[in-house]
């Protein structure tokens, strides 16, 4: 049961996030912000929700795991009223900084580390790649739904009907934690953030691939699409739907390479090619080729996330859990927050290639040093591990 709720929860706020991706930057210039502004508020969601889920792991550890996921859906709510009724520019920007905006993924925010930590304690070790898999999948299926409805979002006042949707999500998301049983709470004495010497290489890695990613989150390529082939949500809706349809299945391999190949092998062998895909996108002369570039990068590029989940809660002890994941998190949202605001930037200024080509970069140097440095190192349930 405790785990159906966690899913549940975690589906709802993907669908969610899913719309909001694709909206966003859409609804904003419709409400009247510049590309540089736009590109700000998304910069400043990316570092709120990586921030606060640092302070998300400190509530979990002094008042409970179920207190600190309600107070995530609270914010939620908080931040789809702020966009669906505020009327200053100020105030719009502002939505960003409860770390509930859902910009980019659904691993960022102060709902992802109580909830990995809850996830990796309720199955065994055996199953826990796997598991982190399902769960992923979860938000992949359900971000693509987000992402199909967003279709129906038409003009500043359909934006509007969604972000008030968003609220009654986040409100929703609040309450399924308090039906669950307080097995999902931390082991014994919680410690809100423990050793990070173990975590400092592996999360200036993250910070790496983060500032990469942050050039290239979802509402960053939609916006693009929309400025450099008058794209309009009608289409990036459907377009966003398949792309998370793509990810979940690749959300479902990945757990089993994980298995078979290690998590490390998992991470950049299909990281790599992604990354080289994604460097191809500016270059597309039509929207069909970019499309098609587009959909064979995110076939690969999310296959990484459960493997790196499974892999940071596996080398701390399980009451450390939920602060590796926050801090680590944390690292890689701040990184990611500087992307938006350049890309904004040189969308604005009509250098389209400049996001594509900072973020594939970026995302191939990881690649490579996250392979030097830790291939031989090995999560504490793989096979294999030296003992």
């Amino acid at each position: 049961m405790d785990r159906a709720l966690l899913l549940g929860g975690r589906g709802l706020r993907a669908f969610g996030f899913g719309f909001s991706a694709v909206v966003i930057g859409v609804y904003l210039e419709r409400r009247g912000l510049a590309p540089g502004l736009i590109g700000l508020t998304l910069g400043l969601g990316l570092a709120a929700a990586s921030l606060s889920g640092l302070a998300s792991a400190s509530l979990a550890a002094h008042f409970g795991r179920r207190r600190a996921l309600s107070i995530s859906g609270l914010l939620m709510a908080l931040t789809g009223l702020d966009l669906a009724l505020a009327g200053q520019p100020t105030l719009l920007v502002m939505a960003g900084l409860t770390g509930m905006l859902g910009a980019a993924s659904v691993d960022l925010g102060p709902f992802a580390s109580v909830e990995q930590a809850v996830l990796a304690e309720s199955v065994s070790p055996a199953a826990r790649n796997v598991a982190f898999g399902r769960y992923s999948l979860t938000g992949g299926l359900f971000n693509a739904a987000g992402g199909l409805a967003a279709a129906l979002a038409t003009g500043a006042a359909g934006g509007r009907t969604f972000f008030f949707l968003y609220a009654a999500i986040g409100v929703v998301t609040a309450l399924l934690p308090q039906f669950m049983s307080s097995r999902v709470e931390a082991p014994g004495q919680a410690v809100a953030f423990g050793r990070i010497r173990p975590l400092v290489g592996l999360a200036a890695l993250f910070a790496l691939d983060s500032l990469g990613g942050g050039f290239v989150a979802n509402a960053v390529i939609a916006y693009w699409l929309h400025v450099r082939f008058a794209v309009d949500v009608q289409l990036l809706g459907p377009l966003f739907a398949v792309i998370g349809l793509l990810q979940a299945v690749s959300y479902e391999a990945a757990g089993r390479l994980g298995d078979r190949f290690g998590l490390v092998n998992t991470m950049v062998f299909t990281h790599l090619p992604s990354n080289l895909l994604l460097l191809l996108v500016p270059f597309s002369p039509n929207l069909t080729w970019a499309i098609v570039l587009l959909m064979a990068r995110f076939a690969l590029s999310q296959m990484d996330v459960p493997a790196r989940q499974a892999y940071v809660v596996s080398i701390v002890p399980a009451a450390e859990r939920a602060g590796a994941v926050a801090m680590t998190g944390a690292v890689r949202g701040v990184a990611q927050s500087f992307g938006p605001v350049l890309a904004g930037l040189a969308i604005g200024a009509a250098s389209f290639g400049l996001p594509f080509f900072a973020g594939g970069g970026l995302k191939i140097v990881y690649d490579i040093a996250l392979f030097s440095g830790f291939r031989n190192r090995r999560a504490a349930h793989e096979p294999g591990r030296p003992r």
